[in-house]
């Protein structure tokens, strides 16, 4: 297993550099995705790069969204013999003391999607139900609850099976990528393997979602992966029968 971790970016520059310094003690190569952010956060990200000879830079020409940059950076993390990639997002929410965790799991099961299931210090209301929304669809359309949460952005993907949908199957590049993906790995046969994780919302933190733009992509979302499911129906209440992988564990 070659682990790498990629960060996709969009106007954190004040989060950034202390988010790095954090992760610098993993060893981990990092893949810093600029999704065409503005002057100052890209020269932020680009004296990271610079300073730090483990991290490489990815600059996409404008803004295209979350799922294009790690789908940008899956790609050049593949092309570099990379086999895993631990997604952590930019903003500082996620509970960086569980990466050994992450990474202990992934070691042990690497055929597997590991994934944060985010226990929230503070969420705001909106968001929590809206959240718990988004759990009702993937619980239909993966017919189980093997998927607990599908938005939390602290995971770990294995390159090859996340590749081969990327490259075969259509999948959002906004904010609609993290919960489409996961269940597209599911219906792929790769097991989902959680890890309770503290989620911390800043309180200087900045959203890059889009009322009604993300919501109509979500809602789309849900009803290609609706109607993939039907065609997938014998096949996945077949799997229902079978007895659940066993997690390997230190």
């Amino acid at each position: 297993m070659r682990c790498c971790l990629l960060i996709p970016v969009y106007n954190h520059p004040d989060k950034l550099p202390a988010l790095m310094h954090r992760l610098s003690s993993t060893g981990l190569a990092t893949f810093l995705v600029n999704d065409g952010s503005n002057a100052h956060c890209s020269a932020v990200m680009r004296q990271l790069a610079d300073d730090d000879s483990n991290v490489t830079l990815i600059e996409l020409e404008r803004n295209s969204g979350k799922g294009a940059a790690m789908k940008a950076g899956m790609r050049a993390a593949s092309r570099a013999g990379y086999t895993h990639a631990m997604q952590v997002d930019a903003d500082g929410q996620h509970n960086l003391d569980d990466v050994a965790d992450m990474l202990s799991l992934a070691r042990h099961n690497p055929r597997a999607l590991v994934t944060g299931v985010p226990h929230f210090k503070n969420i705001p209301r909106l968001r929590y139900y809206a959240r718990h929304l988004t759990h009702f669809w993937v619980w239909v359309n993966t017919l189980s609850r093997d998927i607990a949460d599908s938005m939390c952005g602290f995971r770990i993907y294995p390159l090859a099976a996340t590749m081969a949908i990327v490259d075969s199957a259509h999948t959002g590049d906004r904010m609609d990528f993290d919960s489409e993906i996961m269940v597209r790995l599911h219906w792929a046969g790769t097991p989902v393997i959680e890890l309770p994780t503290l989620v911390t919302y800043p309180e200087d933190g900045i959203s890059h979602f889009r009322g009604w733009r993300d919501t109509g992509l979500i809602a789309w979302m849900h009803t290609r992966l609706f109607f993939g499911m039907l065609w997938r129906l014998p096949r996945l209440l077949t799997r229902r029968a079978l007895p659940a992988p066993e997690v390997k564990r230190d």
